[in-house]
Parts: structure tokens; C-alpha cells; sequence
């Protein structure tokens, strides 16, 4: 199937940003990758499934989280044209996560195989390249997200979700308020509060 049209174009044209990628290297993961199509609301991941794959979100939007007794606490959001994944040590084995990938919308992904990437690495030094640029990105968005559940009050921390650029509108005020550390009720109010200082601040 020629790239320009192969399924895989999305995530080639993604990561042709870091270097340019040749045939015989799309050729690869033509061959392991494959696409998912996941409903709102399901698991693309649990617990229960073997952590064997990285995903490249197409379309829709993901939240990881993890469960602490019945409390669901979400860890990160996901939107398009972005690579995801759950918890895993670096040498491990394909075996489980305690985080769980949950679809927020109806999404399509790319499921790239941990095996697949390994072998990369051996055969393509342009894999080792583009991975330490990938990996620059991940290690920021990690500081960034440490840096929001240490700002110790409620409204701070709503303010620095605001300055991240991450589209809020789109998510379930139940999850961003876990994401956030606080009740649905605190950030509705903090909401409010919010939005009335900007206006008066731009009137």
C-alpha cells in the first residue's frame, strides 16, 4: 500500500518532524502496526491487558488514570497526533500497568508494538534519533504536570492548567477536577471565579 495513503501516514508525518524516515523503515511498521478503533468511555488499556504497545492518538481524546479503592484518579489527558502510553519501566517485560487509557471520545490509534520499537532501535539509528527528541517532550509534559500537583492552592493550580494550552473545554469537568485534586464543586466555583476576573480585567 503506498504511504500516502497507508493508515500509518498519520503517525509518519509525525514523526518526520524529528528526522526523515525511509521506505524500508515505514516498510517496518507497516508490517506490526495496527489501527484501533475504541468507543467513548471504553478501555483502550486496564490492568487486566498485557502492557505490550505504545499508541499513537489519530483521533478523539484519552485520559490515563489509576484507581485508588473506588476514587479514579486521572493522571494526563491526550488529544491528537500524540503518542501514549502506560506506565512502564524502561527494561521490562511485556506484562501489566495499575494505569488504565480510557477513550474521553470516540477515537481511532495506532497500536505501535513495544517489540517493534525494540528492533528499531537495532536496525535504524535514525529510531535512537527521533526517540531521544520524543523522549525530550515526554520528560517536559512529566515536569510540567509534577510542577501542577505541587502548586498548593486550588485556584493556582487551576490558573497553571489554563497557561498549558491543554484544551479543557473538551473534557468532562468530573475528570479534570481529579486531575486537579479537587472536588467538581471547588473547580465549578473556581471556574466562575476565574472567568468573572478575566472579564472584568479585559472590560
Amino acid at each position: 500500500m503506498p504511504y500516502t495513503v497507508s493508515f500509518l501516514r498519520p503517525l509518519f508525518d509525525y514523526l518526520e518532524q524529528f528526522y526523515p524516515l525511509s521506505d524500508t523503515f515505514k516498510a517496518e511498521y507497516e508490517r506490526s502496526c495496527k489501527l484501533m478503533r475504541i468507543k467513548k468511555n471504553k478501555h483502550i488499556l486496564s490492568p487486566i491487558d498485557s502492557n505490550s504497545s505504545l499508541y499513537f492518538l489519530v483521533d478523539g481524546l484519552v485520559r490515563g488514570f489509576v484507581r485508588d479503592g473506588k476514587k479514579e484518579i486521572s493522571t494526563w489527558f491526550s488529544f491528537e497526533n500524540e503518542l501514549i502510553g502506560a506506565i512502564r519501566h524502561p527494561d521490562q517485560q511485556p506484562g501489566y500497568s495499575i494505569e488504565y487509557l480510557q477513550a474521553l471520545e470516540d477515537c481511532k490509534l495506532i497500536c505501535i508494538p513495544y517489540t517493534l520499537i525494540d528492533l528499531m532501535y537495532t536496525k535504524y539509528p535514525e529510531s535512537n534519533l527521533i526517540d531521544r527528541k520524543l523522549l525530550a517532550l515526554q520528560y517536559y509534559a512529566a515536569s510540567e504536570r509534577a510542577i501542577l500537583a505541587r502548586i498548593p492552592k486550588a485556584t493556582g493550580r487551576y490558573r497553571k492548567l489554563q497557561e498549558s494550552g491543554l484544551d479543557i473545554e473538551r473534557i468532562p469537568q468530573c475528570y479534570l477536577a481529579s486531575y486537579l485534586g479537587m472536588r467538581v464543586e471547588t473547580m465549578s466555583r473556581i471556574r466562575n471565579k476565574v472567568v468573572t476576573a478575566d472579564y472584568r480585567l479585559c472590560s
